[in-house]
């Protein structure tokens, strides 16, 4: 046994408590790789605009948020910057000659980026852990501390990165003048064929000062969006994917759509939110812009003001205003 016994692990691997919400057969991703002529084309490339690097002081109750793309962001706090599963590879994948390329080079490079105080993993899959591209970030600003789930610590580490500090779901840690909470997510964890659920996934709960900051990680439509309401109250700003959701037969169980998206921020009692996961690497079966107009479509349905929930160019530094009242 390696891991605490509980309700999202045996000892060995990790679970989903939920079970399967969407049945896709005994043999779904052969399924889902035989029928693919539903597969929007991607472009081969998108040029970002261009924006200034991250800089300046960031005022107390608010969040400078710059997204790298995909699910890679900066966020700063008042005396807090952290990294958000930082990917720069040109691929998502175990090798750079194979495998999903970027349609979009990273809107800000590790040179333009102020040193973090920490990296938050959400999981270990290509497409947010990103072993190139963190090496790179610790030959630029030298060790950096990882928060990051169950199972990751001893691998990372032998790659001469962390400090790692492990964390179960629920687990709270004082860090840096915050509380981190690594909190529960429906998703999985691989890198090879032979270690699926080996390790842990999941999101984070920031609470810095009177403000908070949740980022889902990865995640199908889950009851956990009222759990953490619940437990860890509303948060300020939210960071949800969107992206990476066709066929829903098949990707349901593990990705939110933009329409689950806006019924997970509701359920979340958010004040604000951002999309991420998506329009940088083709993991899956929709268009390009899919995301963007499905979430349009999502938030006019639910009768939602576009400004609560909104996307960031890549490359884009933008501020929040956190403070309640």
């Amino acid at each position: 046994m390696r891991f605490p016994i509980s309700d999202h692990c045996d000892g060995t691997r990790f679970f989903n408590p939920e079970g399967v919400r969407r049945r896709a057969g005994r043999v779904p991703l052969l399924r889902w790789m035989m029928r693919r002529n539903g597969r929007a084309k991607w472009p081969d490339h998108v040029a970002n605009r261009g924006y200034a690097p991250p800089s300046g002081e960031v005022p107390a109750g608010h969040a400078a948020l710059t997204f790298i793309g995909h699910s890679s962001f900066l966020l700063r706090q008042d005396g807090l910057t952290l990294l958000i599963d930082p990917v720069f590879s040109e691929r998502c994948s175990p090798v750079q000659f194979a495998g999903p390329k970027r349609a979009r080079a990273p809107g800000q490079t590790i040179a333009a980026l102020p040193k973090p105080d920490a990296i938050l993993l959400s999981h270990n899959h290509y497409d947010h852990c990103d072993i190139p591209g963190l090496r790179a970030i610790s030959q630029r600003f030298g060790a950096v501390p990882i928060f990051a789930p169950l199972g990751n610590r001893g691998w990372l580490e032998r790659k001469g990165l962390g400090p790692v500090t492990e964390l179960d779901w629920w687990q709270m840690i004082a860090w840096g003048g915050a509380e981190i909470t690594f909190t529960p997510a429906r998703h999985f964890a691989a890198r090879t064929p032979f270690d699926r659920n080996t390790t842990l996934w999941g999101g984070f709960f920031i609470r810095h000062g009177e403000e908070s900051v949740y980022i889902a990680g990865d995640s199908g439509y889950t009851g956990y969006f009222r759990a953490i309401r619940e437990r860890l109250g509303a948060p300020d700003l939210s960071l949800l994917p969107i992206g990476a959701y066709e066929p829903r037969w098949f990707m349901g169980n593990v990705h939110l759509n933009p329409a689950d998206a806006v019924q997970a921020f509701r359920e979340l009692g958010a004040r604000q939110a951002v999309g991420m996961h998506f329009g940088t690497f083709q993991l899956t079966d929709e268009a390009i812009d899919a995301p963007l107009i499905d979430l349009a479509a999502a938030r006019e349905a639910a009768g939602l003001d576009a400004a609560r929930f909104v996307t960031l160019d890549f490359g884009e530094t933008r501020l929040f205003d956190l403070r309640r009242g």
